[in-house]
């Protein structure tokens, strides 16, 4: 499946930062407790489309990585952002991710699948990776930043990318930054569906 020609050549960095910078401003919701987990599940649930990101505390010394912090989910309402180290990784979460009639779509997802199974182990589904799909369509660009740029016509801002995620308090931007990627990934993969790259 191809993509219209447009969207197959690469910009370059002065035409990404000329574009408009877009960020998510609809609710959020923190979860970091226990108690908060099954609600948020379920709410996820009643979407069959979620946006999904991770963030990890970035690591400057060679050998040393650190477990996700964050996972984020994005529904048509609202973002989720669920603080690992501070809830259960149950088995409604696990479900949640183990459930292929309800699609995670994200860019390089099994990297971010892959960590989260360092804390507990789940059958993944219903992933979308978005790279694979613009790399089948002949895409040149396989990052967040470049393909929100390309398909959707603006920029997110990656300044907060190697902030701490694993503070127990995030910072207004920080939470602004993590639920701007979930929802980004949600905008793409409508996009792509609409351009029949899905």
């Amino acid at each position: 499946m191809g993509v219209p020609e447009q969207y197959c050549r690469k910009l370059t960095k002065d035409e990404i930062n000329e574009m408009p910078l877009r960020a998510y401003e609809g609710p959020v919701t923190l979860v970091s407790g226990d108690d908060e987990v099954g609600p948020a599940v379920q709410r996820l649930r009643a979407d069959p489309l979620l946006g999904f990101d991770t963030e990890t505390r970035p690591s400057f010394k060679k050998g040393v990585t650190f477990p996700p912090a964050l996972l984020q989910l994005a529904t048509s309402q609202e973002v989720f952002i669920f603080q690992l180290a501070k809830i259960t990784f149950d088995d409604g979460l696990m479900a949640l991710l183990s459930d292929p009639g309800v699609t995670k779509s994200g860019v390089s997802v099994r990297d971010d699948v892959k960590e989260l199974k360092t804390l507990a182990e789940f059958p993944d589904a219903g992933f979308v990776d978005l790279a694979d799909v613009a790399r089948d369509c002949g895409m040149q660009t396989f990052g967040l930043r470049n393909m929100a740029a390309n398909v959707l016509g603006f920029r997110i801002s990656k300044a907060m990318q190697c902030s701490n995620w694993a503070k127990g308090k995030l910072s207004r931007k920080q939470i602004r930054y993590a639920a701007t990627d979930a929802w980004v990934s949600r905008e793409l993969h409508l996009r792509l569906q609409d351009l029949g790259a899905l």
